[in-house]
């Protein structure tokens, strides 16, 4: 039988958002970012509240059906115990649907406040199966999660019953790496933007991933002289301009420039990897992003999720 949490018992939890794919690790290269959405929870005698503030305030619904509320369920029911009532409030300054992982961290923060309030009974392991359920790939939640850069991957059992499993290990970040995001006004759908893959892919052009997905590995722990080599790409990018007309721009001024430029998951943010100060040729070409109606956020590569327990 679960066990009842205790009225008044809270949980503060700090998530990170993420870029995903980084260029040629599709679905399986994800790098936390320097930009939060904070989650209150308290255990409350009943019912559910949920309150929301700043991105998708306007837009994200109050209720059972918020992802942040399903993952923390989620996360008590693993964790084996039970909530009689909930208060939700969520802090958001993660763009929402803009390729910078706000679901994945939706679903980290919820696992993550559950086991909290529970005593942290599940590892690392288990908060990136959870999380990654509700998406079904662990690049973003990995990256949420565990901080820094992962390799993930997925692993479909054979008996087509089991569930996947999702696993996510953390490489080492060179300190001298950072990012940028030129984040347009727009959403994207990432099952939209999916749509428009090939279902089937030349060897040539897979084997050219394979390859520069092993030089992105290199170039994030210790060679990032060659990151800009290491986030070209051939499998999903290309199809993706026609939709993504902006982004595709932006990309491709940035890289023509020499700068490590990419889509960021889904898009539609264009992120660049850089090292070191920005240079006046950057800076007049995130200038000229602004003027275009981009938003442009300076990040650091983040730590882990962080949470807090709180007894009144």
């Amino acid at each position: 039988m679960a066990t009842d949490l205790q009225v008044g018992l809270k949980a503060t939890v700090k998530v990170p958002g993420s870029s995903a794919n980084l260029g040629p690790g599709f679905d399986t290269l994800g790098l936390a970012v320097g930009i939060y959405d904070t989650v209150e929870v308290e255990v409350t005698a009943s019912g559910l509240e949920v309150e929301i503030f700043g991105e998708g305030a306007d837009d994200l619904p109050r209720d059972g059906s918020h992802l942040v509320v399903k993952a923390i369920r989620s996360g008590l029911k693993a964790a084996d115990v039970e909530a009689p009532g909930l208060r939700v409030v969520c802090h958001n300054s993660i763009p929402q649907s803009r390729g910078l992982g706000s679901s994945a961290a939706a679903a980290v923060a919820g696992v993550v406040a559950a086991n909290t309030l529970a005593g942290s009974p599940l590892d690392s392991d288990a908060v990136v199966q959870l999380s990654s359920e509700f998406e079904g790939h662990p690049d973003n939640a990995g990256a949420s999660a565990l901080g820094g850069a992962v390799v993930s991957w997925t692993d479909i059992p054979v008996d087509g019953r089991s569930k996947p499993q999702y696993r996510a290990v953390r490489i080492p970040v060179d300190s001298s790496i950072h990012a940028i995001a030129l984040v347009p006004d727009f959403h994207a759908s990432t099952n939209a933007v999916r749509k428009v893959l090939p279902s089937h892919v030349t060897h040539v052009d897979a084997r050219f991933n394979v390859s520069r997905t092993a030089v992105m590995t290199a170039a994030l722990q210790s060679h990032p002289e060659l990151l800009w080599e290491g986030t070209r790409d051939r499998l999903h990018q290309p199809y993706r301009a026609d939709v993504l007309p902006v982004t595709a721009e932006w990309v491709n001024r940035l890289r023509n420039r020499g700068y490590a430029a990419y889509l960021s998951g889904a898009g539609p943010t264009a992120m660049v990897l850089t090292t070191g100060e920005t240079d006046e040729k950057l800076r007049a070409l995130l200038d000229d992003a602004r003027s275009a109606g981009l938003k442009v956020h300076e990040l650091e590569i983040a730590g882990p999720v962080t949470a807090e327990l709180v007894r009144d």
